[in-house]
């Protein structure tokens, strides 16, 4: 029995804590979607943006019936207190294309849910749009589908970009299956050397925020099966309590 189902954009967003899962690809609605199977959690990267999440997680509902939907991955921040690598767990997810709201139990300030990748401009206006304190591109959606459900939603997020941080054009490298060209952007950030250092930076701070997710994900993991199996000395469940934790920063 899968309690907990993890849906990710990215692989390299988890890759710390799924490397050594049991990979497993099996089809959905004709779609061919990979799995990844760890003890009583399923993982699955079904790609960026709001349509490859809601796929992705009505596949790992249809196929592994999870008592929890849980939407990880990167995010970017939208105030001064956030820094790369904090763990961040909202209260409330919200839908920038209709303003539609999801609340999480647990969870303080709230996530805001963008169509593309928000550069520091956009950044600032969803800021005072919707007084969120980060921004993804598919919490909202693995939402509705949990909703739709009637399965309990979660969000764990992890930032990777600052609010000042100038993301590089990257949303033409995103294909409509969520996925990104990496060597495709490589090869346009080549020729012109004013992009090197920025996405140096954003390569260092996307492995620092992976594997700040993966420990506290793997954290969560534990005190699930604590809770399933309490022991006199067990400590309690945490990982929902604290929104935000400095991954590798205390």
């Amino acid at each position: 029995t899968y309690k907990l189902a993890l849906v990710a954009a990215l692989e390299r967003e988890i890759a710390p804590l799924i490397k050594n899962w049991t990979r497993i690809h099996r089809e959905h609605a004709g779609r061919q979607f990979t799995f990844f199977e760890g003890g009583n959690m399923v993982a699955v990267c079904g790609g960026i943006g709001l349509e490859p999440a809601r796929r992705a997680a009505e596949a790992s509902i249809a196929l592994y019936h999870p008592a929890r939907l849980h939407s990880v991955g990167f995010a970017g921040a939208l105030n001064h207190a956030l820094h790369v690598a904090d763990i961040f767990s909202p209260a409330v997810v919200i839908d920038a294309r209709d303003g539609s709201r999801h609340t999480l139990a647990g969870g303080e300030g709230k996530l805001v849910t963008f169509m593309g990748v928000a550069g520091a401009e956009q950044k600032a206006k969803l800021a005072e749009a919707y007084g969120a304190s980060a921004v993804d591109m598919e919490a909202a959606a693995v939402a509705a589908a949990a909703r739709a459900h009637g399965i309990t939603f979660g969000a764990t997020k992890v930032i990777s970009d600052e609010l000042d941080f100038e993301m590089p054009g990257m949303d033409r490298f995103i294909n409509s299956a969520g996925q990104f060209n990496t060597a495709s952007f490589a090869l346009f950030a080549a020729r012109r050397p004013w992009l090197w250092k920025p996405v140096a930076k954003l390569a260092s701070n996307s492995r620092k925020a992976a594997y700040a997710l993966s420990a506290d994900l793997e954290r969560f993991r534990e005190d699930m099966a604590n809770a399933a199996n309490p022991k006199p000395t067990s400590p309690s469940v945490t990982a929902t309590t604290n929104p935000v934790r400095s991954g590798g920063r205390e």
